[in-house]
């Protein structure tokens, strides 16, 4: 059984269906990443899995557990978390401050001094920042925070929309690498990426989206090497 199981699910914006009847499964402690165009769908599926959204159709299972009727807090608290696209980090809080934010679902003191730790040993410069405020970050430093916020909680399964958006190309290459050593952590990862091929790179299973419909899937490296990616998407 999938850790997390997408099963035709339709999404609107009011009158406008954005996701078609999608099914995307994802197993346990896998990269599966989500490429297509602008407007292909692939935010809104992280969206709908997170709970800011939710299916008119279809059904969304964590852990064998319908996710129908959970708010986004109840879902964030059950283990799947939520990177969204642009960040978002609390810009009027200290690192630290954001840091604490992320394990809100959780009460163990000691245990939660221990993720800080190891969110300072994953991100070190995020050590050297801890009381600035979060919005006089960079951009990259933003999305450093941003992941580390999300691991606060202990997630069993990441969900990241657009992590190397707006980065220098330097940065992007250390934003894929943390990714997989946040995998290589045990945490399973459904990525949402326009930079194609690095996303696919290191994807255990990829799917592609045009316009709220999967047209194609496949492992990852597999995908890399089909001409239809090239074509469409990796130039």
């Amino acid at each position: 059984m999938a850790l997390l199981e997408i099963n035709d699910i339709h999404v609107f914006y009011d009158k406008i269906e954005a996701l078609k009847g999608i099914s995307v499964s994802v197993e346990d402690k896998q990269i599966v990443t989500l490429v297509g165009g602008n407007g292909a769908g692939k935010s809104t599926t992280l969206r709908a899995v997170s709970g800011l959204l939710h299916p008119r159709q279809g059904e969304i299972r964590f852990d064998g557990n319908s996710l129908a009727g959970l708010g986004a807090h109840d879902i964030a608290a059950i283990g799947v978390r939520h990177v969204p696209e642009g960040r978002r980090v609390f810009g009027k809080l200290t690192i630290a401050e954001n840091l604490e934010m992320g394990a809100f679902t959780r009460n163990d003191r000691a245990e939660i001094a221990r993720d800080r730790e190891q969110m300072m040993e994953l991100f070190p410069r995020l050590r050297e920042r801890l009381k600035q405020l979060a919005g006089t970050l960079s951009g990259g430093e933003q999305q450093m925070l941003a992941a580390a916020r999300a691991l606060m909680g202990r997630p069993r399964v990441l969900l990241m929309d657009e992590p190397s958006m707006g980065l220098a190309p330097m940065l992007v290459e250390q934003v894929f690498e943390t990714i997989k050593r946040i995998n290589g952590q045990g945490v399973t990862i459904l990525l949402v990426e326009q930079n194609a091929p690095m996303a696919l790179s290191i994807a255990d299973h990829g799917y592609v989206l045009e316009s709220g419909k999967i047209v194609l899937d496949g492992p990852g490296k597999a995908l890399l090497d089909d001409e239809r990616v090239k074509r469409a998407y990796l130039g």
